[in-house]
């Protein structure tokens, strides 16, 4: 089979497409002929041996896809479609994934659609259900809110009932946000003073935060009394400090959100979160932003286009 193939921790000139073999399978794996992956950030850190997950090189990277089960495996039967979490492999025409990483698909969802769901969308859940504890009539704002976390944050807190304001660096990117379900849009130049008057000094009570860097600091200043502000990832490149005395000021705090770390703690989890996102996908309250699609040749472009911070949406490519 094809597949994607790190060789050396040099960012998007690392990856490769190469002939590899297929992957064995024990009995608790299902093997998934892979139509779509997804690409993300974590994966961008993986190609330069920046994340906390360091395989050896060679390794084939992709945190999650979607495609179709080729033989019976427990719950799952050949043919079904299905997303799945590989967490490693993704990029490949065919995976092998434990059986509890593997979520079956309702029928309207198409399977570039849902190589965009598991990673974004179960992230977010976590983050605003489990660490953040979101109630409805809350006001969220969201950083990084036209890239692929940004856009779930955007749906699944409009979902919860919450009011959602958008950080965005351009008006385009802006015009994404408001169709992913953002009441509000304000620049990342001067958000801080936007949000000041969209709330009119009170602030908001939850931050989703995926990108880090110097606006950490106003994020801060931007909470409500007893704000929660969510650390997602630093897409920046730079990662904040703060001076915690400043959180005794209004009461606030800052949260990490170790989506990964917890899903290895409690595998469990992980069907829970997917069976909680079910109804909201049934009803369309959540429908993932996809941009562009990659074929598997053109990997090393894809990874740029996150790297440059070029990328909108959920980008993916597609196996076949």
């Amino acid at each position: 089979m094809r597949a994607a193939v790190v060789t050396t921790l040099a960012g998007p000139a690392g990856a490769e497409v190469r002939e590899v073999r297929e992957p064995s399978t024990s009995s608790d794996e299902v093997l998934i002929d892979v139509a779509f992956a997804g690409v993300g950030f974590p994966d961008l850190l993986q190609t330069r041996g920046e994340y906390q997950q360091r395989p050896d090189l060679p390794f084939i990277p992709g945190f999650e896809v979607a495609g179709i089960v080729r033989a019976d495996v427990g719950r799952f039967r050949a043919g079904d479609r299905v997303a799945a979490m590989p967490m490693l492999g993704g990029w490949a025409e065919t995976v092998a994934v434990r059986e509890d990483r593997v979520f079956p698909l309702p029928e309207h969802v198409s399977l570039d659609k849902a190589a965009a769901l598991p990673l974004n969308y179960l992230t977010v859940h976590f983050a605003l259900t489990r660490r953040a504890r979101l109630t409805s009539g809350e006001r969220v704002l969201v950083h990084g809110a036209a890239g692929g976390v940004g856009t779930a944050a955007c749906q699944l807190a409009r979902a919860y009932g919450a009011v959602v304001i958008a950080v965005v660096s351009s008006a385009e990117k802006g015009r994404i946000a408001e169709a992913a379900g953002a009441h509000e849009i304000v620049l990342v130049d001067g958000f801080r003073d936007a949000v000041r008057r969209l709330t009119r000094g009170a602030g908001v009570d939850v931050i989703v935060d995926p990108v880090g860097g110097d606006r950490f600091l106003d994020s801060l200043r931007s909470l409500a009394s007893e704000g929660r502000l969510l650390v997602l990832g630093f897409t920046s490149g730079a990662i904040p400090t703060v001076k915690v005395n400043r959180l005794l000021l209004g009461n606030t705090a800052v949260i990490g959100v170790g989506s990964a770390e917890l899903w290895s703690r409690e595998p469990g989890y992980l069907r829970q979160q997917w069976d909680d996102l079910i109804p909201l996908v049934e009803s369309r309250a959540i429908d993932p932003v996809v941009g562009r699609v990659f074929p598997l040749d053109d990997i090393a472009a894809a990874i740029r286009e996150l790297d440059e911070r070029r990328a909108v949406g959920k980008m993916l490519i597609r196996l076949r």
